[in-house]
């Protein structure tokens, strides 16, 4: 017997998926106007999680104004959300590309592959957009524009967004592990030298680092519920459950949020920022923060 959503269910996921829509908006935004205001900002490594938050801003800007009773606009929405959802978690391979070849190959030639990294995340987000309207049922609409309803959609829909996006994971887990790795080597050769300040130093940097090893989690975090929910539905089509769903739109929609703090919340744009407030509220700044330090 078919499962199907009641009316009330829908509005909560359509509360649910504009809300947390919002937050991720609100979050890479703030990344993306830091990046415009402050000029220190600008370097090539920031400058990657620019385009990152720039693609979780409009991912999540369109996720928010998909309305299922518009055919077209629900459609042309969808395939929006479905371009800019890929190219975030695009953008995230080449951060971990671009330090694992920085820490690990010793490569300083990473700012001459910008144009490469443009026609990779764009070219494939295209790519997979343009592929994923082949199965699309144009005489149903789901619950939600980016949803598929014919069960060859639902396959392509897999097979363009949830095989790269777990792939993605793979590659920056590994990547952030040899990261790591390779620091935590030099950690504890610097233990061997009599260099105390270099000693210091490299346990600072692998600190500071070590928190990249996170950065997988977050689009597991993200996409776990949505895979599941995903295999479920093509596995057993017409019986949804809830609490799934919820999950699913839920975490999917905060995904923006996620990695504006992990990954544009550095100690870079605390600094910029602190500096900035100092200028025109010193005396209160001293007060809330008496040992800050820039």
């Amino acid at each position: 017997m078919a499962t199907v959503l009641s009316v009330h269910d829908r509005r909560i996921l359509t509360a649910v998926n504009s809300g947390a829509s919002s937050l991720s908006f609100v979050g890479s935004g703030f990344i993306v106007l830091c990046y415009s205001l402050f000029k220190e900002l600008r370097k090539f490594s920031f400058k990657l999680v620019f385009y990152l938050s720039l693609s979780d801003m409009l991912c999540s800007f369109f996720n928010m104004v998909g309305d299922p009773s518009k055919g077209f606009f629900c459609y042309a929405q969808g395939y929006i959300t479905h371009f800019f959802c890929v190219a975030s978690f695009l953008w995230t391979t080449t951060i971990a590309f671009t330090l694992h070849r920085t820490v690990v190959r010793h490569k300083t030639d990473v700012e001459d592959l910008e144009a490469m990294f443009h026609l990779y995340v764009w070219g494939t987000s295209l790519v997979m957009t343009v592929i994923r309207s082949i199965g699309n049922d144009h005489t149903h609409l789901g619950a939600w524009c980016w949803a598929q309803t014919g069960r060859t959609g639902k396959a392509i829909h897999f097979i363009t967004f949830y095989v790269p996006l777990w792939g993605a994971i793979l590659y920056n887990g590994f990547t952030y592990f040899q990261v790591i790795r390779m620091l935590n080597n030099a950690t504890r050769m610097a233990f061997g030298m009599s260099d105390h300040a270099y000693q210091f130093d490299s346990r600072t940097d692998t600190k500071a680092l070590n928190r990249w090893g996170y950065y997988p989690l977050i689009l597991i975090g993200s996409w776990a519920f949505g895979t599941i929910n995903r295999i479920h539905d093509f596995i057993k089509p017409g019986h949804k459950i809830f609490w799934l769903s919820f999950l699913d739109i839920g975490t999917a929609a905060l995904m923006g949020l996620f990695n504006s703090i992990a990954y544009g919340l550095n100690a870079s744009v605390r600094r910029a920022i602190y500096e900035r407030l100092e200028l025109f509220w010193p005396e209160r700044l001293q007060r809330w923060f008496p040992n800050s330090s820039r």
